[in-house]
This record gives C-alpha cells, structure tokens and sequence, in this order.
C-alpha cells in the first residue's frame, strides 16, 4: 500500500460512504438509513488519499455470535494496487481478536471479488446453504 494512503478505524460521513458506494458500482441507499446504520458498527476500517476516502469496510452484527462483513469497496481510480486486501487484511485482524468459538462470520460477494475473499478463508456455502436476501 502507497506510504501516502492513512488508515483510520471509523465510518466515513454519511455522504461520502454513500459517494463511495455508487461511484464504485454498489447500490445507493436512502439517507436515513446511513445515518441509523452507520453508528451500529462493530468495525470500521477506511483509507484516505489527504481527505479522499478511497477504500472502506465495515463488520456488522450482534459482536459474538453472528458478524458480517459489508461494504468492501474501493474507488475505481485506486483499484489494482492491493488496497481491497488490505480492507480484508484489517477486518480479519479485527475478527481474529473479536470472534469466539462458533462464531458465524459471513458476507455476500460480488464476482470476482469472490476470489479476494477466498484468500481469506472464506468459503461457499453451497451445496449445504445458499445466500438469500430481501431488499425493501
């Protein structure tokens, strides 16, 4: 990672988490929600170049028995230069540490980002269960 990118272990501003999502390619969601969710987070882990968020990830979840890791996302113009790994790299340290015997920890991956998620231990859940989602 450049010398020049900070790492900081909080959610960005509201509009700059949802700025982050849509230029990346993620869904934009309502206001509203961002300013309920973004204060339940377990773990937060962002990158700036100067004040430029350019890489996030956050884990959600009740913090012992259920974690899932969401929001992995890095500005289209600073992708290919290992910035994602390293998200993933400061999430499983966070995990590692905050996890108990059992703990479940799951996300839902876009492909190919499927395969930066394997480096870590991640595993399909098929044939045993499948991902199911609602969205409102």
């Amino acid at each position: 990672m450049n010398e020049r990118y900070q790492i900081k272990y909080q959610t960005p501003d509201v509009d700059v988490f949802n700025g982050l999502r849509t230029e990346a390619g993620l869904s934009s969601k309502e206001r509203k929600a961002i300013e309920i969710g973004l204060p339940n987070t377990l773990f937060a882990v962002s990158i700036y170049d100067g004040h430029t968020l350019i890489g996030m990830g956050r884990v959600v979840g009740d913090g012992g028995v259920v974690f899932h890791v969401v929001d992995i996302v890095v500005k289209p113009a600073y992708q290919g230069q290992g910035l994602g790994k390293r998200v993933m790299q400061e999430i499983m340290n966070y995990l590692d540490s905050h996890t108990y015997k059992g703990s479940y920890v799951s996300l839902i991956a876009d492909i190919p980002a499927d395969k930066l998620y394997e480096q870590f231990g991640f595993q399909y859940t098929e044939p045993n269960s499948v991902g199911m989602y609602r969205m409102y």
